[in-house]
């Protein structure tokens, strides 16, 4: 578990960090994967929480664990079984990579993940996020871990001005405690995550209000997340997208082979063969499908 004592940043940021991981320690969310140290069940958490919510993400975790509990089980599995076992999730190419992953890591690390960055971001489908929360969550490094929520609460309250990726990782870096890498993310990616929200900011509520760069400033606009590196966009329309589309192919792709007529209806779209054959390209050229006696099916 995680120390609950040691040197805290130094200033400015010593006051910054005594609130947020008092506030921590009193409101931190209960999750399974914050539950273990192990790499593979971190990692696999952590891809599975890209772009997915939490509530989503909870019962598939343990449920492919259970399936998969180390790499060497998900590289002795077809691609076709993690992609089935991914179902609900969305995203499907981030299967792909986990079994594409699991293989590199019997290959070539005796079947455990390295705690170095750089063989991390080595693997397929592993960023610089991914790489440096394994590092946090599984080995507790004292490196800022950087995604869409803590980038929101460092160019806000840290800040108080837009940041480029450099600027933000500098920063996420600096904050680290001494010693308490580990609860330290946490604590501020549960902060991004329930108060310091991309709309309607829940000030009122929050543990560093009071050293808060922008709140202190009066909050002018433009406000300093609009922009900075690793905050979120605006997300394009799903209904009716090439997205969606995608995922009812491989969502009945889960249940057997799809004869190429009838890719069209599967898709959603039985006036456009044409789409539906282009966005079945896709997922062939990805690695979720494949061709095979006039049939889509996943991958062997």
């Amino acid at each position: 578990m995680p120390s609950t004592t040691g040197p805290l940043a130094a200033p400015p940021h010593r006051r910054l960090a005594e609130q947020l991981l008092a506030w921590s320690e009193r409101t931190r969310r209960d999750l399974p994967w914050r539950r273990t140290r192990d790499p593979w069940a971190i990692l696999v958490s952590e891809l599975m929480l890209q772009q997915t919510q939490v509530a989503r993400v909870e019962p598939r975790y343990r449920a492919f664990l259970d399936r998969f509990p180390d790499p060497a089980s998900c590289a002795d599995a077809a691609p076709a079984e993690v992609v089935r076992a991914w179902a609900g999730l969305g995203y499907n190419r981030r299967a792909i990579s986990l079994h594409r992953t699991a293989t590199l890591l019997v290959e070539r690390h005796g079947g455990r993940l390295p705690d170095d960055l750089d063989a991390l971001l080595a693997l397929p489908g592993i960023g610089p996020y991914t790489a440096r929360a394994v590092l946090t969550f599984a080995f507790e490094r004292d490196n800022g871990v950087v995604d869409t929520n803590a980038a929101r609460v460092i160019a806000r309250a840290v800040a108080g001005e837009r940041l480029t990726v450099r600027e933000v990782q500098d920063h996420a870096d600096e904050l680290v405690p001494l010693g308490r890498g580990w609860e330290w993310n946490q604590a501020i990616l549960d902060l991004g995550a329930t108060v310091c929200v991309k709309r309607s900011p829940r000030c009122d509520r929050c543990p560093v209000a009071d050293r808060c760069r922008w709140a202190r400033s009066g909050w002018p606009d433009p406000d300093p997340a609009d922009g900075s590196a690793g905050t979120s966009g605006t997300q394009s329309r799903f209904d009716g997208s090439d997205r969606q589309g995608r995922g009812r192919l491989v969502q009945a792709l889960r249940t057997g082979p799809l004869e190429l007529e009838r890719l069209a209806d599967a898709a959603g779209w039985p006036e456009d063969p044409d789409r539906a054959r282009r966005v079945a390209d896709g997922l062939v050229g990805d690695g979720l499908a494949e061709y095979a006696d006039g049939q889509l099916l996943l991958p062997a």
